[in-house]
């Protein structure tokens, strides 16, 4: 399944807001800080393993993680903790 629904492209994990694949990626670039942040955190919390890996890298993660917000406290546990694993064992 793609990541993407119907003709407009919208991603699914973005199923509340007129959004693109291709803005979601331009947003991720160059965008302002919170809305990097704004982005990544829906990625994370919305999508599924392998479009989380389409739109974002462990960098990109890594670099905003403090900026991120999660509705769960036990996600942000789990992706700092992904995020030191990573970085310990490459």
């Amino acid at each position: 399944m793609s990541a993407t629904t119907g003709v407009d492209q919208r991603p699914y994990f973005f199923w509340d807001y007129d959004i693109t694949g291709d803005e979601i990626r331009a947003i991720l670039r160059a965008g302002e800080p919170f809305d990097k942040a704004w982005v990544i955190s829906r990625i994370l919390e919305h999508a599924r393993w392998d479009d989380i890996w389409r739109y974002l890298t462990v960098a990109d993660i890594r670099s905003n993680f403090e900026n991120l917000s999660f509705r769960r406290p036990q996600d942000r546990e789990l992706w700092a903790y992904a995020l030191s694993r990573w970085a310990n064992h490459g």
